[in-house]
């Protein structure tokens, strides 16, 4: 695809060149190991430069002075263009990060709702008068951070960068959207149509680039107050260290290892489709994906056989291919991680009763691809249930009752999502409540709205995205009073 914009980064409302000593990022496609584009990356000069600009326009009267109506109407416009611009957005993500055709149509018009979902929000979410206990008027009140660092991962970059992009945003700040080097072109477009809409220069801001050239500064800048980032836990760890001596709020969505339990009254069909949607759709690379499915004994066997029956009849292929069920991953070295895993899971015992291998078709050979696999014959103590593997992995472990369940599917460093499956609404509930995870899900998986929270539990993150709260996570708040005694 040529499009002039992706060969730039944005600062302050237009197109800049890249940084010259920094090499330009190669837009890969993993279908076909094809290079799509270049796109110029940013280092720590263009961060500094960035995140002084966002200041600036962050200070702006024409800015912190802008009321909500006209705030939510340049996000509500910032929606529109993204809506004429569906299959030009659909289409840039499915070429970086090979996802379905049908996947990424879905979710531009996902991102396209949350910019207007958070234009209402604006519009409409009030200050408050708190209770006086004394001869006073008191009212809490919120105002933005200034700069807001926005990093996000290469999984899902449109959904990501509108639910960091839109809420903070409508909560005042300025943005510096730092997107994956694996996935830029989609932010420079959303940037180029945030301009269109009438966002003031400079509010928000893309710069391209690795974590560790631009990522790391902007984190590190003195005028970022805030940062928010999607990605993995280790990453999402220094981030906080360097938060915590310059003393900056995080938001931080992180890995997890989500448990998807079927208990023996549940309904197995419905049960076994949303154990293979949950961890095959997107090839297995998304945060939520239910890679660790607990079935209890009575139904272990037929579950097992319907699942490696569905993996195997899944269509892997090109991702706009007709019918294509699942894509490549999203890149060369992550489909070999996740290979190299499932191959010491091999050797450690487990039985790979599903793919564990790439496929044979010759039409795929050049790409990133790797079957819909299915492991069973392991304790939740093998490494492969422990450590989050973002790839099409299922681990399938069985349990005996509800307490064997609770204490197997607590026991991991992560906390983000699980499901539960079965007719017994007590058990739901009791369940639903001993889990260590941010959702649960019941009789279903993988339903998200934008206005219900979400986040981690334990090393799988901390603070809420989405929701109203969500514009809130962007802002501080500021008490003040008016005293009402009679001036002398």
């Amino acid at each position: 695809m040529s499009h002039p914009a992706l060969k730039k980064l944005w600062i302050g409302g237009q197109a800049v060149d890249g940084e010259t000593h920094i090499a330009p990022l190669l837009s890969i496609n993993p279908a076909t190991g094809a290079v799509n584009h270049e796109v110029a990356a940013a280092g720590a000069v263009l961060a500094d430069v960035a995140v002084r600009n966002a200041d600036d326009a962050a200070r702006s009267k024409s800015w912190r002075q802008m009321l909500p109506p006209q705030r939510a109407a340049i996000l509500s416009r910032m929606a529109d263009g993204m809506e004429r611009r569906s299959e030009e957005l659909a289409q840039l993500q499915m070429l970086e990060n090979g996802k379905v055709w049908r996947e990424c149509q879905v979710q531009v018009k996902s991102a396209a709702a949350t910019f207007r979902y958070y234009a209402g929000v604006c519009e409409t979410t009030g200050s408050e008068v708190t209770p006086a206990r004394g001869d006073y008027l008191s009212m809490s009140v919120y105002e933005p951070y200034g700069v807001v660092a926005a990093i996000t991962p290469w999984n899902s970059p449109m959904t990501m960068e509108a639910q960091k992009v839109a809420p903070a945003l409508a909560a005042g700040n300025a943005v510096v959207l730092k997107p994956s080097e694996i996935t830029p072109s989609t932010a420079l477009v959303l940037a180029e149509i945030a301009t269109q809409a009438g966002l003031p220069a400079g509010i928000l801001n893309v710069l391209p680039g690795t974590g560790a050239q631009v990522g790391a500064a902007l984190v590190e800048h003195p005028k970022v107050r805030m940062v928010s980032f999607t990605g993995g836990t280790e990453s999402g760890r220094r981030i906080a260290e360097t938060a915590a001596r310059k003393l900056m709020p995080v938001a931080l969505e992180l890995g997890g290892k989500s448990p998807h339990i079927v208990f023996n009254d549940a309904p197995v069909d419905a049960a076994v489709a949303a154990l293979a949607g949950g961890i095959f759709e997107g090839s297995g690379q998304s945060c939520v994906a239910g890679s660790r499915a607990f079935v209890q004994r009575g139904v272990y066997d037929e579950v097992v056989a319907k699942l490696v029956a569905t993996a195997r009849a899944l269509k892997v292929d090109l991702p706009d291919a007709a019918g294509a069920e699942m894509g490549p991953l999203a890149t060369f070295a992550h489909r070999d991680k996740v290979a190299s895993m499932v191959d010491a899971a091999r050797l450690a015992g487990a039985d790979i009763l599903a793919g564990g291998h790439r496929p044979d078709a010759a039409h795929l050979a050049a790409g990133a691809y790797y079957l819909p696999t299915v492991v069973a014959g392991i304790t939740n103590q093998a490494a492969i249930a422990q450590q989050e593997i973002f790839g099409p992995v299922l681990c399938v472990i069985p349990f005996d009752d509800e307490a064997d369940l609770i204490a197997q599917a607590n026991d991991t460093a992560f906390g983000l999502a699980s499901g539960v499956w079965t007719r017994d609404y007590q058990r739901a509930w009791r369940v639903a409540r001993a889990l260590e995870a941010g959702t649960v899900w019941i009789n279903t998986y993988k339903q998200l709205s934008i206005s219900t929270p979400f986040g981690g539990f334990k090393d799988s993150g901390i603070g809420r995205e989405k929701g109203i709260n969500g514009m809130r996570l962007y802002q501080q708040p500021k008490g003040v009073y008016f005293g009402m005694a009679a001036l002398s």
